[in-house]
């Protein structure tokens, strides 16, 4: 096929030089030698003309066709749903900060039980509860963010999130659970009001960890008073009076 595809440019152009020949011979005397010149210079150019055009319509033809049988031997890559997915959840999740190696999982951590706390919120519709709930998440917001501001105090806090918040988390769980079943007994009442109460006691033992949390802070905060409270007594401005003395001295 492809012999005979190349055939055809020549085989159009004779049969273009016969044509233009013969319409030539009609008009012109081809007898006479200027005539006779001037049919078959016209007549080559005319073979000429439709053999190029036929020869690059052929071209293009043909490379239209080897584009079409390369693309069949190597069809493109597919992606997967799942490699779709990765890559909106890359291009959608916000940049995460680092704040450490020794921060960073106390974030996540916490991170992922305010979450689970605030589906719990969302689940359970009694109002008491769900004060108690958010309460729990706002005390927890802040121990997360004194990790950050004060890494000292991980030790403390990994006792914190290894057990006390998870284990209020699970009877919050089973609090929910349990009110799902749309039925009252005497084991599920009790069980509910226990845990109930429990979130009482957790919430008033989270609010001492966290302001033990700031122990810390406050003896830094006396020794820095302690320290400005005696340079000013050795300045001679430990009393206003001195100190507006002192001042009016200066000007």
């Amino acid at each position: 096929m492809a012999r005979n595809r190349r055939r055809r440019s020549p085989v159009r152009g004779i049969y273009s030089f016969i044509i233009t020949w013969i319409l030539f011979s009609a008009f012109f005397p081809l007898y006479e030698v200027w005539g006779l010149l001037l049919g078959l210079g016209a007549a080559l150019g005319v073979a000429y003309l439709v053999g190029r055009a036929s020869a690059k319509k052929q071209s293009e033809k043909e490379q239209a066709q080897q584009k079409a049988a390369e693309s069949v031997k190597e069809p493109p890559k597919k992606t997967t749903y799942q490699q779709v997915q990765e890559e909106l959840r890359q291009q959608q999740e916000p940049q995460k900060k680092s704040y450490g190696p020794k921060v960073d999982p106390i974030v996540e951590e916490g991170n992922k039980a305010l979450s689970e706390m605030g589906r719990l919120y969302m689940s359970i519709h009694d109002p008491l509860v769900r004060g108690k709930i958010n309460e729990i998440m706002r005390i927890t917001d802040k121990i997360v963010q004194d990790a950050i501001s004060d890494p000292a105090d991980i030790p403390q806090i990994k006792k914190f999130m290894n057990y006390y918040l998870p284990t209020t988390i699970k009877l919050l769980n089973a609090y929910d659970r349990m009110n799902s079943q749309g039925i009252e007994g005497e084991n599920l009442d009790k069980s509910m009001k226990s845990i109930n109460e429990m979130l009482d006691d957790a919430i008033a033992a989270y609010k001492k960890m966290l302001d033990s949390l700031f122990a810390n802070q406050a003896l830094d905060i006396e020794t820095e008073i302690d320290v400005m409270n005696q340079m000013l007594s050795r300045e001679g401005f430990s009393g206003d009076k001195d100190f507006q003395v002192a001042s009016q001295g200066g000007r």
